[in-house]
C-alpha cells in the first residue's frame, strides 16, 4: 500500500506538472504570438524545448520547496497531506485555466501544501511561507511593473530617431530570443517547483533520505512533463495575456519579456525564491503599456487579474484541506 500511495503521489505531480506547463505557457509566448514576431505552433514548440532546458539549470528553487515550506509529514498520513496538497493545486488551475485567468501555478501548488498541512496537523514554517512565498508575491509584480515602464523608457529613448516600421522587424527577430529566456526561466521556476514535491514524497516513502541530490529521472520526468504542457498550449490564457490587457507591438512585446526573463533568473539563481512567471509578465506587460498611456492599459482586466491572484493560495488552500478530509476518511 505504502509504494502504490507513494507511486500515484507521483503520478499526481507530474500530473500537476502538465496542468502547469498548458496553464502557464503563455506566459513566455503570448507578446510574441500577439505581435506576430512567432506563430502559435512555432512559439509552443520553442517554448516546450526551452522549459525543457531551464529545469536542468538550478536546484535551489526545489530545495525551497521540499524542506522550506511545511515539515516533510511522514508515514501514510504524510502521503495523503502531499497527495491533497496536489489535489488542491490541480482543480484551482483547471478552474482558472477554464475561466482564462492568468492565477499562479505556483501559489496553487502553495497554498494546497499549507492547506493539506493544516488540514493534517503538520508544521507549517510561516517563516519560511512569508520569506519565500508572500513577500515575493507582492515584490516580483512590483518590480515586474517599474523595470517594465522603465526597459520600456529606455527603449523609446534609443530608438527615437529610427523609423518605425524597421524598429518594428527588428524587435520580431529579437522576441524570438527574449521570448527563449522567459521559457528558459519558466523550466527553472516551474519544473524545479515539482521536483521539490516529488522528493519530498520519496522522502516520505523512505526512498530518499533529507538533503540528497535530486534523482537524474526526477529532474526528466518533471521537465518531460512540464515540456509536454506546454505545447499542449494554454489558448484562453494566452488571449488574456497578449490582447486583453493592452494592444502590444514588438518592441513593448521584447521589454516586456526581458523584463519577465531577467527578474526570473536572478530570482531563482541568488535568493532561491519560487516566485511566479504569471505574476511577474502580467506585471510587466502593465509596465511596459502604461508608457504609452495609463489609460492604455486595460485596468479592469487587470483588476480582475490581480483579484485572482490574491484568492489563489486560500482557494487552492480550502480544496487541498477538503480533499485531504475526504481522503483521511476513506483510507486514514
Amino acid at each position: 500500500m505504502d509504494t502504490f500511495a507513494l507511486v500515484v503521489t507521483i503520478a499526481v505531480a507530474l500530473g500537476f506538472t502538465y496542468t502547469n506547463g498548458f496553464h502557464d505557457s503563455a506566459n513566455a509566448i503570448a507578446t510574441s504570438v500577439s505581435t506576430r514576431a512567432l506563430t502559435p505552433r512555432a512559439a509552443l514548440a520553442m517554448a516546450a524545448v526551452m522549459n525543457l532546458a531551464g529545469a536542468f539549470l538550478g536546484s535551489g528553487v526545489a530545495k525551497t520547496v521540499s524542506e522550506g515550506l511545511i515539515e516533510t509529514p511522514t508515514g501514510g498520513q504524510g502521503m495523503m497531506i502531499l497527495f491533497s496538497a496536489l489535489v488542491g493545486a490541480i482543480a484551482w488551475n483547471m478552474v482558472t485555466w477554464y475561466f482564462g485567468l492568468p492565477s499562479s501555478s505556483s501559489h496553487a501548488l502553495f497554498g494546497g501544501m499549507v492547506g493539506a498541512a493544516l488540514a493534517g496537523s503538520s508544521t507549517v514554517y510561516w517563516s519560511g511561507v512569508w520569506e519565500k512565498i508572500v513577500l515575493p508575491m507582492f515584490l516580483s509584480p512590483v518590480v515586474g511593473l517599474i523595470v517594465g515602464y522603465f526597459v520600456m523608457v529606455a527603449i523609446l529613448w534609443m530608438f527615437k530617431g529610427t523609423n518605425p516600421h524597421k524598429a518594428k522587424r527588428g524587435f520580431r527577430i529579437a522576441q524570438t530570443v527574449s521570448a527563449a529566456g522567459m521559457a528558459l526561466g519558466h523550466g527553472l521556476q516551474d519544473a524545479q517547483k515539482t521536483m521539490g514535491v516529488v522528493v519530498m514524497a520519496l522522502v516520505i516513502g523512505g526512498v530518499e533520505g533529507h538533503g540528497d541530490p535530486i534523482p537524474i529521472w526526477v529532474k526528466i520526468a518533471c521537465a518531460a512533463m512540464l515540456s509536454l504542457g506546454t505545447y499542449a498550449g494554454g489558448w484562453r490564457i494566452m488571449r488574456t495575456l497578449g490582447r486583453k490587457i493592452i494592444e502590444l507591438d514588438p518592441p513593448q512585446g521584447f521589454a516586456a519579456e526581458a523584463t519577465g526573463a531577467s527578474i526570473m533568473f536572478s530570482t531563482a539563481f541568488l535568493f532561491h525564491a519560487p516566485i511566479s512567471t504569471t505574476h511577474v509578465i502580467t506585471s510587466a506587460i502593465m509596465g511596459v503599456g502604461a508608457t504609452k498611456r495609463v489609460s492604455a492599459v486595460r485596468w479592469g482586466v487587470a483588476k480582475n487579474i490581480i483579484l485572482g491572484w490574491f484568492i489563489t493560495m486560500p482557494a487552492a488552500a480550502a480544496v487541498a484541506a477538503a480533499a485531504y478530509w475526504v481522503v483521511n476518511l476513506a483510507f486514514g
